[in-house]
């Protein structure tokens, strides 16, 4: 994460300097869409904001313009979806553009390449995850040589190497792409005509100008034959589910062999069939107009380089959304997984993802590197590293597990709620966490971090406790608000008398020492969602895929969560489970001895407000 990444720079990599007595050069890398790219803003500012969000983030960057340093996203404050998507029309992730290009174009102003070349002379390179593994996907272009890597939160690797090779589609990304691709007067291709016209002899440019027409014929073609598949697949899944609605929560439908073969998909492959046709024929299209570009490369006017790196962009995801599609439709295969998904707004996505992540580590990783080290405070579970080591394919690794520097007996009270409704029961667990939790910040003025496995739950518990609280004078904070997670845990560091409510990305990264933190609350053991196309693709290679894969999983992200409360010797606090499955299910045990030895108190709901303040000295 980029927190973890600031931690590195500004505090870790300094203190190991000082320690060693060298001369270490330490830079970090984010991806390009983490910087502002100083030729996009400009474009921007000389067409104008087209809407009042374009403005608004326009007046953000342009005041942010007169400190910053880096350029780095991460500085600014960018509110909700409508305003990142904004950013994306000004950051540096544009494909086509080289060091060449840019220097000549913004005379090395550019934030990305300022950092870009600050890594060429790095010793020491820090990037996250994705970065990591676009390095990988791409044949190492995008990070300088290098031999040996320390990759840190190593339990992340197989998720975010899924995220980086997952594909998802919407009919409003096709449609978006389309309308980005243009006609004889706008888009890329409308520029495409408008660059070549004084340039050509007539006879040239009336051959690309009937390439222009094609195109925006097949591309118009698309559009309509795009929505027709998008509303059979619609009509199909609505037909799978017998008709039901929605509801609350998305819909997943896992797109199987025996999908394939159930009344209604071969209407979904005749859609397909009619709209890959002319995809294909349009991708034919573009290229050759591509290559248009290429031969004129020399002879076009300065900035041409922008209309090649937009229509390259607009073929390459044009050929990603057909070879994805195309494999989901007619031609899957057996290491990919391929789903459906309905919003409760109705809004339809289609989505690929990798099955197994092993055999890539393995490949480019494993066998092409000098030495790579994975380290995390969660790399096994029930004190073996069997189950990274298959995921991960890193069968022949070494292993040292380290203890922990922190006496977890003197400073941790590990509080097991013994007379909780199981969570099956919903509205019984429901209440009983919300009136515990009232009790308990009562208790303890605040200071807790509750980390929750839903965000349904967490909001339902918000809605209920945040009345209550208020009277107390303690605030309630909730992940979601709109407030970035950082500023987020800044605002609850800061606030004397608060309670910070935490899904998923809370279980870790969380960093927040002494007294703003001393009490944290577990709702539920973290068990992935079993119907989750991607779990449960992957729990069928297993025999036993409870206690192979669920159970691993769930265990590793518990330790991550119990691990957000002592951060330094001096701290002291309690934490408190809230699902009784731990004391009830046989493979409770495995989730407290997966634990470092803490001092355990098994009781009620009604006793834990007093415990915990005893424990604390309040």
């Amino acid at each position: 994460t980029i927190n973890l990444q600031d931690q590195l720079i500004h505090k870790d990599i300094p203190d190991l300097k000082a320690a060693l007595g060298i001369d270490l050069r330490a830079t970090v890398l984010k991806g390009r869409a983490n910087y502002l790219c100083p030729r996009r803003l400009e474009n921007l500012r000389r067409r104008g904001p087209q809407d009042p969000d374009e403005m608004r983030v326009l007046a953000k960057i342009l005041v942010w313009l007169q400190d910053t340093q880096s350029g780095d996203r991460s500085e600014i404050n960018l509110n909700g979806p409508t305003e990142r998507e904004v950013w994306a029309r000004m950051c540096a992730e544009d494909e086509g553009c080289t060091t060449e290009n840019c220097v000549k174009r913004t005379g090395g102003a550019c934030p990305f390449h300022r950092a870009r070349m600050a890594s060429q002379s790095a010793h020491l390179l820090v990037v996250n995850h994705a970065l990591l593994l676009a390095d990988v996907a791409t044949g190492n272009r995008v990070l300088p040589d290098y031999d040996y890597l320390i990759i840190d939160e190593a339990h992340h690797l197989e998720d975010a190497t899924t995220n980086a090779l997952s594909f998802k589609v919407t009919q409003s990304d096709v449609e978006r792409t389309i309308r980005e691709l243009g006609g004889p007067s706008s888009g890329a291709l409308g520029w495409m005509l408008g660059t070549m016209k004084d340039i050509l002899p007539p006879s040239d440019y009336a051959q690309v100008d009937h390439l222009v027409q094609r195109a925006t014929d097949q591309a118009f073609q698309l559009d309509n034959l795009a929505r027709r598949f998008f509303d059979t697949v619609d009509e199909f899944l609505f037909e799978m589910r017998d008709g039901r609605p929605v509801g609350p929560y998305s819909h997943q439908e896992r797109i199987l062999a025996s999908t394939r073969t159930q009344p209604g998909w071969p209407e979904v492959e005749m859609a397909w069939d009619e709209a890959e046709r002319t995809l294909h024929s349009l991708l034919e299209i573009i290229a050759q107009l591509l290559q248009v570009l290429v031969d004129l490369l020399e002879n076009l006017p300065e900035g041409s380089e922008d209309l090649y790196s937009s229509m390259s962009s607009l073929y390459r995801r044009l050929t990603e959304l057909h070879e994805n599609l195309d494999a989901l439709v007619f031609k899957p295969t057996e290491d990919r997984i391929f789903w459906a998904e309905i919003h409760p707004s109705m809004r339809l996505s289609l989505h690929a993802a990798p099955l197994h992540v092993g055999p890539l580590m393995q490949k480019y990783l494993w066998n092409e590197k000098a030495s790579v080290i994975l380290t995390s405070a969660t790399l096994t579970a029930a004190g073996e590293f069997d189950y990274v080591r298959g995921r991960l394919f890193a069968e022949s690794a070494y292993e040292l597990a380290l203890g922990s520097p922190f006496d977890y007996e003197s400073s941790t009270l590990l509080y097991l709620v013994n007379d909780i409704p199981e969570p099956n029961d919903r509205a019984g667990h429901q209440r009983a966490v919300e009136h515990s939790l009232i009790q308990l910040c009562q208790a303890t003025g605040g200071r807790v971090l509750t980390l929750f496995t839903s965000y349904d739950q967490l909001k339902r518990t918000s809605q209920a406790i945040s009345t209550a609280l208020a009277k107390y004078d303690i605030r309630v904070f909730e992940q979601g608000e709109g407030a970035s997670p950082t500023s987020l845990l800044d605002t609850f560091r800061s606030t004397e008398r608060a309670v910070l409510l935490g899904t998923r990305s809370f279980w870790e990264g969380v960093d927040v020492p002494g007294d703003a933190l001393s009490v944290l609350a577990i709702v539920k053991l973290p068990f992935d969602v079993p119907s989750d196309p991607i779990v449960a693709a992957r729990a069928e290679t297993f025999e036993d895929s409870f206690n192979q894969y669920s159970l691993p999983e769930a265990i590793l992200r518990f330790r991550q969560g119990f691990g957000r409360l002592i951060r330094t010797q001096s701290d002291r606090g309690v934490v408190a489970v809230f699902d009784r499955r731990i004391l009830t299910k046989r493979y409770g045990q495995a989730f407290r001895d997966s634990l470092p030895v803490c001092t355990v108190k098994v009781g009620s709901l009604a006793d834990l407000p007093r415990t915990a303040a005893k424990w604390l000295n309040i």
